[in-house]
């Protein structure tokens, strides 16, 4: 068995494959480093694989956190294994991987073979982050999962012009006051990633088929603006929110059988 864990900022991701080919198992934790997170996503990893932690032969850890785990016996950077993670489950054709995560997003520009060729990332601004959606939901008085189908009732295009968290918060409030309908402030805001992850994509030049991971993936409505923008369709990746573990699982393998080329 091999194991892949990616500790974000603000959840814990578990996955194992036996053998290196077969996924038996793999789960989420809404909790990240500096948490007890970590260990609990292992052991719901492990009891849903139905094994113990001596059954795993080699871990690797990915994600923000990664460094800090000293269970593992190797750490990647989550570019890498996410890259390998959509490649495992999503085969041959996917050139871009357009990940939103809780505090950062990245598109990854992939070769014929999975491979990196380029990446760019925005991690300064939590603007283009699931972040960003926590905060508009919180302000349209809703929860994060109900925002997609508010945002699909809209009738309006009401744009957010803010590229700042904060900023985007007092004007949602503002036009809220103003009168405007939830429904169509809930679709400005998805529109607002959309042209922001549309900006990251047009700068490291996408190319289709285009997959998105992380946790916004399970947006349906934000994974429709954005293949909007982009003019090109997008795809949810399978297990959105476990791609990277998954792709850290693969090294894992790789790594224990002396396949691995020497990922960062």
């Amino acid at each position: 068995m091999y194991l892949g864990i990616d500790i974000g900022s603000s959840s814990s991701k578990a996955a194992i494959l036996d053998a290196g080919k077969t996924l038996v198992a793999s789960c989420v934790v809404n909790m990240g480093t500096g948490t007890n997170g970590p260990g609990d996503v292992l052991a719901e990893a492990l009891r849903l694989a139905g094994i113990d932690r001596g059954d795993v032969r080699y871990t690797v850890a990915t994600g923000y956190g990664r460094i800090l785990y000293d269970a593992a016996d190797k750490q990647i950077t989550e570019i890498s294994c996410h890259a390998k993670g959509i490649h495992y489950l999503m085969e041959e054709g996917v050139r871009t991987v357009v990940d939103i995560g809780g505090q950062d997003a990245k598109v990854i520009k992939l070769d014929a073979g999975g491979s990196v060729v380029d990446f760019v990332m925005n991690e300064k601004c939590a603007a283009g982050t699931g972040r960003f959606l926590e905060v508009m939901a919180r302000v349209l008085g809703c929860g994060i999962q109900e925002l997609s189908d508010l945002a699909g009732q809209a009738r309006n295009d009401i744009p957010i012009s803010s590229v700042c968290t904060v900023f985007a918060e007092s004007e949602v409030i503002s036009r809220l006051a103003s009168g405007a309908a939830r429904e169509d402030v809930a679709k400005g805001a998805h529109a607002s990633i959309a042209k922001r992850i549309s900006g990251m994509c047009n700068r490291i030049g996408y190319a289709p088929i285009i997959a998105m991971s992380g946790g916004v993936a399970l947006n349906r409505n934000m994974v429709k603006m954005l293949g909007n923008e982009l003019g090109e369709p997008v795809v949810a990746s399978p297990h959105p929110q476990e791609v990277g573990a998954i792709g850290a699982a693969v090294y894992a393998y790789e790594r224990a059988a002396g396949k691995d080329g020497g990922a960062a």
